[in-house]
């Protein structure tokens, strides 16, 4: 089947950006002149996507209000002729692109979020965005467009997964691919998911990235998740399960990434995207030196 739906849980409380986010949703904080969320928003657009569902909490209204229309600030713009900025919030996304969103009444975890949405999905495999990554392509075409491919071509879950050093694998979700390698853009087969292990005991070097393909059945195997990690409900528990019957396969990425939920990776997205504007790279070049 088509994935046509992305899941974007937005419910965060963002306190690793505080005093950033105490009054404002990380996913706002603005990379270069856009927020966040809306990168990812573009990124998952690009890819096919036709629905977002937010799964969001009390308290994060702007989110949803970032991509309504702003008719007062329109027509100022307009008769300012202000074009350029009125391009810049007009029709932020393609008009074919729904957006919905679904409270999480309590924090119970990632898998907790995810499950939230299930009555928003006709039992069709769907497709999971983590807002907190910012991922730059070096290519035309995302890495989550190519994933969107090789679901297309096996109709099997895709979990996408970033090559780091070894010594950083107790910071992540890693994959055990029981031993193989794995060449960019292509995929393997996983055999089971470990969570942050110690470099000495981890299966091997590859991180899970926040962009999942999964089948329906997930949902399921989430209302039956018990409590795990941090007394929440843990999608890689679930993750582990649905292996037990189903076959995912890692997408290795080379994208850029950066962990906008932090700020040394927020720090580095911004310098990054401002890094391919000729003026703004220069006045960071003059800043710097």
């Amino acid at each position: 089947m088509k994935i046509s739906k992305a899941i974007i849980p937005v419910a965060g409380l963002g306190t690793r950006m505080l005093p950033a986010t105490k009054a404002i949703p990380k996913e706002l904080l603005p990379v270069v002149d856009k927020p966040v969320i809306q990168y990812v928003v573009e990124e998952a657009a690009l890819s096919g996507i036709e629905q977002i569902i937010f799964v969001t909490r009390s308290g994060k209204d702007a989110i949803e209000n970032h991509f309504d229309g702003n008719y007062e600030l329109e027509h100022i713009l307009e008769t300012k002729g202000k074009k350029r900025i009125l391009g810049s919030i007009k029709n932020m996304i393609p008009k074919n692109i729904k957006i919905s969103s679904i409270r999480q009444e309590k924090a119970l975890g990632l898998g907790d979020a995810i499950l939230n949405a299930k009555h928003l999905l006709n039992q069709e495999p769907f497709a999971i965005f983590l807002p907190d990554e910012l991922l730059i392509s070096k290519n035309k075409d995302s890495s989550f467009f190519k994933m969107m491919n090789h679901w297309d071509n096996t109709n099997q879950g895709q979990i996408m997964v970033q090559k780091i050093n070894k010594k950083f694998t107790k910071s992540y979700g890693i994959v055990d691919l029981n031993n193989k390698k794995i060449k960019i853009n292509e995929t393997q087969e996983i055999k089971k998911l470990v969570e942050k292990p110690n470099p000495v005991d981890s299966p091997s070097n590859y991180r899970v990235v926040g962009r999942y393909i999964l089948p329906y059945e997930i949902m399921e195997i989430l209302e039956r998740t018990n409590f795990g990690k941090d007394n929440e409900i843990q999608l890689t528990d679930a993750l582990d399960n649905l292996l037990k019957n189903t076959k995912l396969s890692a997408f290795l990425t080379d994208d850029d990434i950066f962990d906008c939920g932090e700020i040394k990776g927020f720090i580095g997205a911004n310098v990054a995207v401002a890094s391919k504007d000729k003026d703004l790279k220069k006045y960071m070049e003059n800043i710097i030196n």
